[in-house]
């Protein structure tokens, strides 16, 4: 009995493992945010949109560019970041700036 439970947590254990190492939509995500960060300087507010490319991913972050008071008049940006397959950044670009609470046109 002791045996069989050892062998089924191994077994999980390993499918864990296996879906961990798979590198998704969440961790391209968090890389693209660290990675723009790093660059820029400018603090990531929040990703809004990530989609499969055919070298691996693109991901559109939003950034806080210039903090202003009231926070409503406060300039972001939205810089799309190419990712390739183990989550490195290719290149980044910026492809909107906009003041908060502006709704898109």
């Amino acid at each position: 009995m002791a045996d069989q439970r050892s062998q089924r947590a191994a077994s999980t254990t390993k499918s864990r493992k296996g879906t961990a190492s798979k590198k998704g939509p969440e961790h391209a995500a968090r890389a693209a945010c660290h990675s723009l960060e790093g660059l820029t300087g400018y603090a990531a507010e929040g990703v809004s949109a990530v989609r499969r490319s055919d070298d691996g991913w693109c991901v559109v972050v939003d950034v806080l560019e210039v903090a202003r008071i009231p926070d409503t008049t406060s300039l972001l940006a939205s810089y799309e970041v190419q990712l390739d397959e183990s989550g490195d950044l290719l290149e980044y670009r910026r492809v909107r700036r906009y003041r908060r609470g502006a709704a898109d046109e």
